[in-house]
């Protein structure tokens, strides 16, 4: 296929733990892509949940790395940012789950090895709540479309043809 070979591997990971509430905001995502989208070759979503230093091969494949998580960036519940490259892993570190001090370790690594993606981004949302439950609170589900907004618009920069599926 033309233009293959110059095809660039994007991993698009939903980080985090569904049984806390607000820190399932990663993985719901994930979710709610592989369903209302069709994505080409070159773009992988995961399902990163907690596994932390098992994603690192997964990293380091990657030249543009998106990472959707419930990050503590110290403002309002429900509000969504969007980070990039070093601010990365000062904002994963900010421990709010086990699955996050295992992922700094994996940028950590990945950096020190020579081996993090070229271009990475966070979108992410601040939570309102962390404990036991299977759904988003009220507040950050408020916000859910904008997550997905987020994401599609990012690929988009990166020249990626997102494609809501039919029917």
């Amino acid at each position: 296929m033309l233009g293959q070979k110059n095809m660039k591997k994007i991993i698009v990971m939903g980080l985090g733990n569904l049984l806390f509430t607000d820190e399932g905001l990663g993985v719901h995502t994930i979710e709610a892509l592989e369903k209302a989208y069709s994505f080409p070759p070159e773009v992988e979503l995961i399902d990163g949940g907690t596994l932390g230093l098992l994603l690192l091969d997964t990293l380091e494949s990657a030249e543009r790395f998106l990472c959707i998580d419930a990050v503590n960036v110290g403002k309002a519940p429900g509000t969504l940012v969007r980070l990039e490259g070093d601010e990365l892993p000062q904002y994963l570190g900010v421990k709010m789950s086990q699955h996050q001090m295992g992922f700094q370790e994996v940028l950590a690594l990945a950096s020190f090895r020579g081996h993090l993606p070229p271009e990475m981004v966070l979108i992410g949302v601040q939570p309102d709540n962390l404990e036991w439950g299977l759904q988003l609170s009220p507040t950050v589900q408020s916000v859910f479309p904008q997550v997905l907004e987020a994401v599609r618009e990012q690929l988009e920069q990166w020249d990626i043809d997102v494609k809501p599926k039919m029917g």
